[in-house]
């Protein structure tokens, strides 16, 4: 009988423990466990708070590639989170698929009071994000969101009519004008981590259940030393030299706090702190003027009359223009899924100016390749550089592919590193000519913008 009354109180118990209410923490581009926004007031929610991660089958099953370099990146970064928590006794529960199926899964599973999460404002996450707030609204569910991957979102930063800022220089000027302490005020989860849910590890799923495999990547910690900062101006054009602060992938993903970033570069150096001023202008319009994924942001600039030459962009693509600093990105593109900012902005000039070839192909490739893949900063710097975006220049600038070399890859280090057959018979023909090209270029974009 005794055993019997046992059986029946720990049955009881565990009944309670199921009813009892809990809060979610769902991660998403926001991959780190300190200074994070949602999860801190999560776990201030008075109720034990269990963090989500959900593989969105709505995202990968877009994926071409199988050994996708940012799924890897990801999924590592996961492990890490997840060590962590199995460290205090909490535990990361993985899901993969559709994102309203998940949430159905997880209220089947557990008494779910409210779900935190952070701000994302590309299209389709608004668009996901409202479709989770309705599903749990009518199971009286509450949905909050807080900002966290930029340092001014949204309607913060805007022009004295309200309306947002569609040039760079005012928004920044706006942007620092209004910075103080509050906006970098850090966020201190480490003192309620007592407070995630207590339960035995839910099983990982493996990269080949995902339907992935293992990719090899390096991605180095940010550059952050502040005698590296101060000289940031000096070294950041060379693609030989360590000029840059590896922050782009570590940022796509919130592995860093923005906050912690942009309180460190403010105080060292102005031109390094325009980098995440100008990340932020380009999520803002992305926000703002949501069609300029596939339209330009000015109009005309559609009329323009791309030659579109498949063989060219295939060759555009894999790095066999006959252009040396042009190949050496796109192959470092290809095979490291990064490419120098600088170089960057020669290849995708190439494209757009030499080549007339429309911005959004060479958009589309990039956001297949690059492992700091952001659509806001995608769309605003091919934008930028095919002259139709929100930038002041006027469409006659076309950078020289020559002169870009002989000035930033003088000694050809960086060619010779991703251009093997360089210098040899192997190496290929220029698909055009420079001069022939810009003034086709010039042409072509003169009577774009005449109608």
């Amino acid at each position: 009988m005794p055993f019997l009354v046992q059986t029946i109180e720990a049955d009881r118990l565990l009944e309670e423990g199921m009813d009892k209410a809990i809060s979610i923490f769902w991660f998403r581009r926001d991959l780190r466990l300190n200074d994070n926004a949602g999860l801190y007031h999560a776990l201030r929610s008075g109720n034990p708070v269990l963090p989500v991660f959900i593989f969105d089958t709505n995202i990968l099953d877009d994926l071409e590639d199988r050994k996708d370099k940012r799924v890897c990146f990801i999924y590592d970064s996961l492990k890490k989170i997840q060590q962590t928590l199995l460290n205090i006794g909490s535990t990361l529960q993985i899901l993969y698929g559709n994102p309203e199926k998940s949430f159905e899964i997880l209220l089947e599973e557990y008494n779910i009071a409210a779900v935190y999460t952070n701000e994302d404002y590309e299209p389709y996450a608004i668009q996901r994000d409202a479709s989770i707030e309705k599903l749990l609204k009518e199971k009286g569910i509450s949905f909050h969101t807080y900002k966290d991957q930029v340092v001014f979102a949204k309607h913060e930063i805007l022009k004295e009519d309200k309306t947002p800022y569609t040039v760079f220089t005012p928004y920044s000027k706006k942007w620092k004008q209004k910075l103080n302490d509050f906006f970098l005020k850090e966020y201190p989860t480490e003192k309620y981590f007592g407070n995630f849910l207590k339960q035995e590890a839910k099983p990982f799923p493996s990269l080949r259940e995902l339907g992935f495999e293992k990719a090899d990547y390096e991605v180095t910690q940010p550059e952050l030393d502040e005698t590296f900062v101060r000289g940031y101006e000096k070294t950041r054009n060379f693609p030989t030299v360590e000029g840059t602060t590896k922050l782009s992938v570590h940022l796509r993903f919130g592995t860093v706090s923005i906050r912690v970033i942009a309180k460190h570069l403010h105080a060292i150096n102005e031109t390094a702190l325009n980098e995440v001023i100008w990340r932020e202008f380009f999520s803002s319009i992305l926000f703002h003027f949501p069609h300029t994924i596939h339209s330009s942001f000015k109009p005309t600039y559609d009329h323009i009359k791309w030659r579109n030459n498949e063989q060219e962009f295939q060759a555009w693509c894999e790095g066999r223009t006959g252009y040396p600093i042009v190949d050496a990105g796109m192959r470092q593109l290809n095979e490291a899924g990064w490419m120098h900012n600088r170089v960057r902005m020669v290849v995708a000039s190439f494209l757009c100016k030499h080549l007339l070839i429309d911005w959004r192909w060479g958009e589309a490739y990039f956001a297949s390749k690059l492992m700091d893949y952001d659509m806001s900063q995608n769309v605003g710097n091919w934008q930028w550089v095919a002259g139709s975006g929100v930038d002041a220049a006027p469409y006659f600038r076309i950078f020289n592919p020559i002169t870009q070399q002989q000035k930033f890859d003088p000694e050809l280090k960086y060619v010779k590193q991703w251009v093997k057959e360089f210098g040899t018979p192997e190496y290929a023909v220029p698909l055009v000519e420079h001069t022939i090209a810009r003034e086709r270029c010039l042409a072509v974009y003169k009577n774009a913008v005449a109608k």
